[in-house]
């Protein structure tokens, strides 16, 4: 038991709020300030009544301040700072003085060194409590020492992981609860449960290690790439989407500098119905809050120009822990009170209305925030005043209560389906990619941020500022407070434009039966034939689409890219699970037959690989052996099989036409049949002839068993795909538009407007009921013949 002596006038009188919420919390500490322990102690005060000069409780021993919590939860909790104390000692018992590392501090003027002495040497001395295991068959793999984070505060402790949980024991007892998870995690959770700050690098990664191996079969590759393609694909959410890429540039709801960022979608926050159709309902998502409103955007650039190094257009951050509490505060009044050094906001600068809050971050000055998960979740406990807190009165003499919300909302609940709703919709859906650019990707820094006008203070950017560096330890905590109060910017996730997301742009089909009067089919994207989403998930992300291609058991995806590399793609994981790197330039077509992968390459070489596996698309590596290459002169662009898969023709950059052989490696006909680069090469269904296209506009046929010309037809236009029925060709132009051409007549007798760019691929089921097109404009589009 120790009795604590005269306190000094420099106390905290924690607000009536804490006492009825919770009692001691580690929000009391402040900034890097550490919770070493507590003891059970006396306050003795030398005035007032000798009854009331006692009073019992809890004393906390922190770095920078001792706390006494009173048992009595009417009476406040006291704490004095370490530097304001002229002496500090107590009654020892059982041999221990609890003031020893605190007086420690005090001479040493807290000393950012000795607080982590003192750290270290208290997790040294202890280890993880075995006895807390939530399972007694349980077997630890690992133990490290690591901080937990939470909203505005860190926790020191040990970590250890087992073969069914993750623990965290902290050092302190405090929670007094020990913190045991399962290392599974829902689709729907809000990013992550807990959050660990390590020590050494070396342990974060083994922890890592350990939890990737035991993961390695249970879950799909959580990469940016992979999220990408499952939402491209509609597998996942705006919603969802916008969560995974926010966890992948560290922003956690754990931690408030650094919370997870969701865009303002909706402008219209005054009509009396919400209109999801009306393009002029949505806030343009391809511009920053700071540049939505032209005015003020001329004033933001022109102090800009006039500002010495270093540049930035923004005084403040679209996140930072002020604008996560501005609209948390009803729900998370501790953390505000903590923020503000226990204080509201002035009542008229609290989160007043939905539509007031919009209208001052178009028209403010320095109001340029972002919105956070919860405006798009199912819970609307943040927009009410549940707890009854007295938030103050605004000018007019109300107070502040509930979130006003727009006319359109009939209530809380209904406010944020609608704002769901919005969030999923198609105008959305294919803009989102836009606003994604500016936070996550390659209009977040440098010469694009400068052209997009979304450059911020320096500080707020990832390696901005190296605050390790920093000794001074009043410096360092002054940027560090500076950083946590204006806010970061998420990690690059993406330095190239975001592709945008597949969404239907389909129209009714046209009942007759010729060809040329095929048009698109306006149906949702669920209800395509299996082939538009075979097609649909070509569109990878990051690479040229060169050649892509779906192997028969429609369980992986193979595409070829100018990194000289050939993917595979899982479609039941949504992941890459494979690469194969066999050439020495960009790998420009692809083909599979009877389990051979054939591939060419800009490096003037065709090669056949086997695939050596029972089983290509289990979740296992895969080994290809070489079986056959084929040497060309120049680099080879195209390549096709013969129907019964015993001939081969390719095409080359320079026009050569070249037949093999499959079973040989030396040609059997050689033919330069176009003055530049063949787009594609293909046989008849017979197999006795070979319809080319290339660079020089033209159509050529060859016969296969002489190698002679047959016909050539020039175009308008350059055709860089076809497919044809041996006398009947349908090709894709560089204008855009479709041709059917007669081959016995040299005429195009049918020309049908598709893209607004030239066509660059094109797909026919072996029904010919069915063809895909896609071009440069970034649309594919299905057509069905009717009947």
């Amino acid at each position: 038991m120790y009795h604590f002596g005269q306190w000094r006038k420099n106390i905290l009188n924690i607000c009536h709020l804490f006492m009825l919420m919770c009692r001691f919390s580690l929000l009391l500490l402040d900034l890097e300030e550490h919770y070493f322990e507590q003891h059970t102690a006396y306050n003795l005060t030398a005035r007032g009544p000798e009854a009331n000069r006692r009073t019992s409780g809890s004393l906390k021993i922190c770095s920078k301040s001792i706390i006494f919590e009173p048992d009595d939860a009417v009476k406040p909790i006291l704490k004095i700072l370490l530097k304001d104390c002229k002496g500090i000692g107590a009654v020892e018992e059982r041999g221990h003085n609890p003031f020893t590392e605190a007086s420690c501090l005090d001479k040493l003027g807290d000393q950012t060194a000795m607080v982590a002495a003192i750290l270290q040497s208290r997790l040294a001395r202890t280890c993880f409590d075995k006895n807390s295991f939530q399972h007694v068959t349980e077997n630890p793999h690992m133990e490290c020492v690591a901080e937990m984070v939470s909203p505005l505060v860190t926790n020191a402790g040990h970590v250890c992981i087992t073969d069914c949980n993750l623990y965290f024991q902290p050092m302190n007892s405090y929670p007094v609860s020990f913190c045991g998870l399962e290392v599974f995690c829902t689709e729907n959770d809000l990013c992550s449960d807990i959050y660990l700050k390590f020590y050494s690098t070396k342990e974060r990664d083994e922890l890592y290690y350990y939890i990737a191996t035991f993961l390695e079969n249970h879950i799909a590759e959580c990469t940016a790439e992979s999220y990408m393609l499952q939402w491209q694909r509609g597998h996942i959410s705006n919603y969802q989407y916008l969560l995974h890429l926010n966890n992948l540039a560290d922003r956690s709801v754990n931690d408030l500098s650094q919370y997870p960022v969701f865009p303002w979608v909706i402008s219209d926050y005054s009509s009396t119905q919400l209109d999801l159709l009306n393009p002029a309902s949505f806030r343009d998502l391809s511009k920053p809050i700071g540049a939505l409103n032209t005015e003020r955007l001329e004033r933001l650039l022109e102090r800009y120009r006039d500002m010495p190094e270093p540049h930035f257009m923004y005084g403040s951050h679209y996140s930072s822990p002020g604008y996560v509490l501005f609209y948390l505060v009803r729900v998370a009044p501790e953390h505000m009170l903590c923020l503000q050094n226990g204080r509201f906001d002035q009542a008229d600068r609290m989160f007043n209305s939905v539509g007031e809050t919009w209208k001052n971050c178009l028209e403010g000055g320095t109001d340029f925030k972002e919105l956070i998960p919860e405006f798009y979740g199912s819970d609307s406990s943040f927009l009410k005043n549940l707890l009854g807190l007295n938030l103050g009165r605004r000018q007019g003499g109300g107070r502040v209560e509930n979130v006003e919300l727009p006319p359109w909302a009939s209530d809380p609940d209904d406010f944020l389906e609608k704002m769901r709703l919005a969030l999923e919709c198609q105008y959305v859906s294919e803009h989102l990619h836009e606003w994604i650019d500016l936070i996550f990707g390659y209009k977040q820094r440098g010469s694009e941020a400068v052209a997009a006008h979304n450059v911020f203070h320096p500080f707020t950017y990832e390696g901005g500022v190296d605050c390790d560096s920093i000794e001074d330890p009043d410096q360092k905590i002054a940027m560090l407070t500076q950083i946590l109060e204006f806010g970061q910017t998420p990690r690059q996730l993406f330095v190239t434009p975001h592709p945008q997301r597949i969404t239907p742009r389909f129209h009714n089909l046209s009942a007759t039966p010729s060809l040329s009067s095929m048009s698109p089919s306006m149906e949702s994207f669920e209800d395509l034939t299996e082939e538009s989403k075979k097609m649909a998930w070509s569109n990878m992300n990051k690479l040229a689409l060169s050649s892509c291609l779906m192997l028969p058991d429609d369980k992986i995806v193979v595409c070829s890219s100018w990194d000289n590399n050939v993917y595979f793609y899982s479609i039941a994981y949504g992941r890459r699970q494979d690469t194969l790197m066999g050439h020495d330039d960009a790998v420009s077509h692809i083909c599979w037959r009877d389990d051979k992968l054939y591939t060419a390459s800009w490096d003037s070489t065709v090669k056949i690989w086997k695939c050596v596996a029972d089983d290509i698309s289990s979740n296992k590596r895969t080994q290809f052996d070489l079986l056959a290459e084929f040497e060309h002169e120049a680099g080879v662009n195209t390549l096709d099989l013969s129907p019964a898969g015993t001939l081969l023709a390719t095409g080359t950059k320079e026009g050569t036409l070249t037949l093999w052989d499959i079973a040989s490696p030396l040609p059997l006909n050689q033919l330069t049949c176009h003055s530049g680069k063949i787009h594609q090469v293909a046989f008849s269904p017979d197999s006795r002839h070979i319809l080319s296209v290339g660079e020089d506009s033209c159509l050529v046929v060859t016969d296969v068993q002489t190698g002679m010309l047959i016909a050539t037809v020039h175009a308008e236009q350059e055709q860089r795909c076809f497919c044809w029925d041996g006398n009947t060709v349908l090709s894709g132009g560089m204008s855009g538009d479709l041709s059917v051409w007669d081959l016995l007549s040299s005429k195009v007798i049918h020309k049908i407007p598709a893209h607004s760019g030239a066509v660059t691929c094109m797909w026919m089921n072996e029904q010919c009921s069915t063809i895909i097109t896609g071009g440069v404009d970034k649309q594919i589009i299905l057509w069905k013949p009717e009947y």
